[in-house]
């Protein structure tokens, strides 16, 4: 199939396509790097290593983090997500959380709790899509060691108020650590300022970076243990690992490629923000949630309105499962969307769509106008014909 006919509109899955000129200098710089960072005292390897601390200088300053934060990398923001959780708590510890989490949070929760390590209590969300930070607060215990909070919802879109759960960790005592995978990109986010303690985030979404990096911020107070052992370039007479940022927390060879076309990346969005490229993502999804909204037969899961909302849409078409729509979008108008549970199941749960979850639409940079025309008249046939 030709790829350049698909309508893209999973971009809170993986944004596509990815800026081709972002990827390629990321490639001829590692092809002429090609060293490992801090794996050398050669020169090679040195200038790998300072690349790569320029993007995390450059990831301090998009996410609102002083410079002394220690950036550490990984995979994506799973991995990220679950070393924070189990480097952070410690058997007898309290957790509170949102129902609105995805699973890279709910399932660490869960195991950890099965293991008879940790408790922890979730706090519900509005009609609307929103947690009350009242509920948070309600929920902390003297023991309670963590919260956990999705900063936006991969499935309804809403952003969370962050700040003022911020505020109310900072008078608790208790470190808020914050899931950016979909936010990260699309919306300002301040980590000093809403006094986050911890951030997790994957390149591979709003950031326009390929698969397979991501990481986290952490406090410079936040007493992290690393949860994986190995190789990291310094200490190696020692046969423990070291504790020394941001080794502590990256054993073994950094992913170098995916290091340099994130920040590559992030130079792009720097372009497009003076371009307004955010504000197009939402005038496109409030095309689509006024489109959809006058379909009969057409359910809309917290879209009454876009204020603090991510551009994204869930939906579903009464008589038709979710996934039979997305399978006919795919097959007979050649649109990509999700559709299923979306790795959030209480979020199904709360709203009644379980098991079968909803269709998700999520514009992204390279969407246009014609997309969401094509888009709405699509769901429009298909609810003609439930």
């Amino acid at each position: 199939m030709d790829n350049t006919a698909i309508i893209y509109l999973d971009n809170a899955a993986t944004s596509y396509p990815k800026p081709s000129g972002c990827m390629q200098r990321a490639l001829d710089r590692y092809l002429q790097l090609g060293a490992s960072p801090s794996r050398g005292g050669y020169d090679l390897a040195r200038e790998a290593e300072a690349a790569v601390s320029e993007v995390r200088h450059a990831l301090h300053r998009f996410f609102g983090a002083d410079a002394q934060y220690p950036l550490c990398f990984g995979s994506n923001a799973t991995d990220a997500l679950n070393t924070l959780i189990q480097g952070l708590t410690e058997p007898g510890d309290h957790v509170v959380s949102t129902c609105l989490e995805h699973n890279s949070v709910l399932r660490p929760l869960h195991h950890l709790r099965a293991q008879g390590r940790i408790e922890f209590d979730l706090a519900g969300f509005d009609t609307n899509g929103f947690v009350d930070p009242d509920d948070v607060a309600a929920l902390i215990r003297p023991h309670t060691r963590l919260v956990i909070i999705n900063h936006a919802s991969n499935v309804l879109g809403t952003v969370q108020p962050v700040a003022a759960i911020g505020e109310i960790c900072r008078n608790t005592g208790v470190p808020l650590i914050l899931d950016v995978s979909q936010s990260a990109g699309v919306i300002p986010i301040e980590m000093k300022k809403w006094h986050v303690s911890g951030l997790a985030f994957t390149g591979h979404k709003s950031l326009l970076g390929p698969s397979g990096i991501g990481g986290l911020i952490i406090h410079p107070d936040l007493p992290i243990r690393p949860t994986r052992f190995g190789g990291t370039g310094i200490d190696s007479a020692s046969l423990f690992h070291t504790q020394t940022f941001p080794y502590r927390l990256e054993a073994g060879t950094l992913n170098l490629l995916g290091i340099l076309a994130l920040g590559e990346s992030l130079s792009y969005l720097q372009e497009l923000e003076t371009q307004g490229y955010r504000q197009r993502e939402m005038a496109l999804t409030e095309k689509l949630r006024d489109g959809l909204f006058e379909i009969d037969g057409i359910d809309l899961y917290a879209a009454q309105s876009l204020e603090n909302h991510l551009p994204l849409i869930a939906c579903n078409v009464r008589g038709h499962v979710a996934a039979d729509v997305g399978a006919i979008l795919d097959g007979d108008f050649n649109i990509a969307v999700r559709a299923g549970l979306h790795c959030a199941p209480l979020v199904h749960e709360r709203l009644g769509t379980a098991p079968n979850g909803a269709i998700r639409f999520s514009p992204g940079v390279f969407n246009r106008k014609a997309h969401i025309d094509a888009a709405v008249s699509a769901l429009s046939i298909i609810a003609r014909n439930a």
